[in-house]
């Protein structure tokens, strides 16, 4: 129907949840680095957890992706120079910055624009609640089988589907189990378990995330730009 007034950990996580899935379509990178210049650049504020949130995302391609929103992000990051962090850009697109000249990168109405979609997708409806004072729209479930299906695809990734190894994983489905835990919204998936299966579920979640994004990234054949969110977010 709506997020909770609560919450106020979604406006970054869904940012960072957009420059994973940019860089999971090959839109976005981080600039090539030598990790000794890096180090000698930021001596003091470096350690070994830290380094990939000092390095830059460029633009590996500007071709559209077909979605309003990572498109419009992807052209603020192809327009920016000299380019960003992950961090600022996670910033800069929510508006958290302190910069009143970087004002204009805030992606607006980001969860309106989301719900919208979904309500295209037949997915969600959209109606009219009152609150007490206000009236507020909200957007009910329609299709619950979709819901439904994502919530077990998280399940079964920490439980039947346990791989034990992070680079066996679904790229995004690893994205989506740490960004969703960031983002306060994880524990709605495993509700509904047992409390065995609650308990077991949980123990894996937190085997991911105390993973160090600067170790990962430096693996074979891993998405860089990926593990650079993950940084910002878990450090």
């Amino acid at each position: 129907g709506y997020t909770s007034f609560w919450n106020d950990c979604i406006s970054s996580g869904l940012r960072g949840c957009m420059l994973v899935e940019l860089a999971l379509r090959g839109r976005l990178t981080l600039e090539a680095y030598d990790s000794t210049d890096v180090r000698r650049l930021f001596p003091v504020m470096l350690n070994e957890t830290l380094l990939v949130l000092f390095v830059k995302v460029i633009c590996k391609s500007d071709a559209p992706t077909g979605d309003v929103l990572l498109d419009e992000a992807l052209k603020h990051i192809k327009d920016t120079q000299p380019p960003e962090t992950v961090q600022s850009w996670i910033e800069l697109l929510s508006g958290e910055t302190w910069n009143p000249l970087k004002l204009h990168y805030q992606l607006r109405n980001v969860r309106e624009r989301l719900a919208k979609n979904l309500v295209e997708k037949g997915v969600l409806t959209t109606e009219k609640q009152n609150f007490l004072l206000f009236d507020m729209t909200t957007h009910p479930l329609t299709n619950n089988t979709i819901k439904q299906r994502l919530v077990k695809k998280v399940q079964e990734s920490v439980l039947e589907k346990w791989v034990n190894d992070p680079h066996r994983m679904d790229k995004r489905v690893l994205s989506l189990i740490l960004l969703a835990h960031s983002s306060d919204v994880l524990e709605n998936a495993f509700a509904p378990l047992q409390d065995e299966q609650y308990d077991l579920g949980m123990k894996r979640v937190h085997t991911l995330l105390e993973l160090e994004p600067e170790k990962e990234s430096a693996k074979p054949n891993v998405n860089e730009l990926m593990w650079a969110v993950v940084a910002a977010f878990t450090k």
